[in-house]
């Protein structure tokens, strides 16, 4: 098993929705990526919220980030960046 993990990270609920349906059907899932919703760090309002829809494991890895980058993109969103490795597969620290 692979620990791999993509964050995608969308504006509402509609375009997590989409974006999780998407990938399902792409990845040929068994069942859709539920959408999580995530208040921003200092904010009270419940507008105030990004949605995310996270893909681990052998989707994970088996999906170019890319892809996965090009597809957050179309539904105004964006491909979280995962702080523990770098591009080049070195973590921060390691450097």
């Amino acid at each position: 098993m692979t620990d791999a993990r993509h964050v995608l990270v969308l504006p509402d609920r509609d375009a997590a929705e989409e974006v999780a349906a998407e990938l399902a059907e792409r990845l040929a899932l068994p069942e859709e990526p539920r959408p999580l919703r995530e208040a921003l760090a200092g904010e009270d309002d419940a507008e105030d919220a990004q949605w995310l829809v996270v893909l681990e494991g052998e989707a994970a890895a088996a999906c170019a980030p890319a892809m996965l980058a090009s597809l957050a993109e179309s539904h105004d969103g964006w491909l979280e960046q995962e702080p523990e490795t770098a591009e080049n597969g070195v973590s921060p620290g390691d450097a």
